[in-house]
């Protein structure tokens, strides 16, 4: 097994903080190409259809971010 090296750790927490950045940044711009608010129809008007189509967007934006980060 290889030694520990904390490189190791600062490089995986730098790209975990700057994937999450990227994805929080997708989000708004897809929140904003919306013509309602989507935080505000998935959970006030519990809209079921719109939150398992976001999660899937989401799931997506972060199967890419995370292949193009790495």
């Amino acid at each position: 097994m290889a030694e520990f090296h904390p490189g190791y750790l600062l490089n995986a927490l730098v790209y975990a903080v700057l994937g999450i950045v990227i994805f929080l940044f997708a989000f708004a711009i897809i929140d904003k190409m919306t013509p309602y608010h989507l935080w505000k129809e998935i959970v006030e008007d519990k809209n079921v259809a719109l939150a398992i189509l976001i999660g899937a967007i989401s799931l997506g934006m972060c199967i890419i971010i995370a292949a193009a980060v790495h």
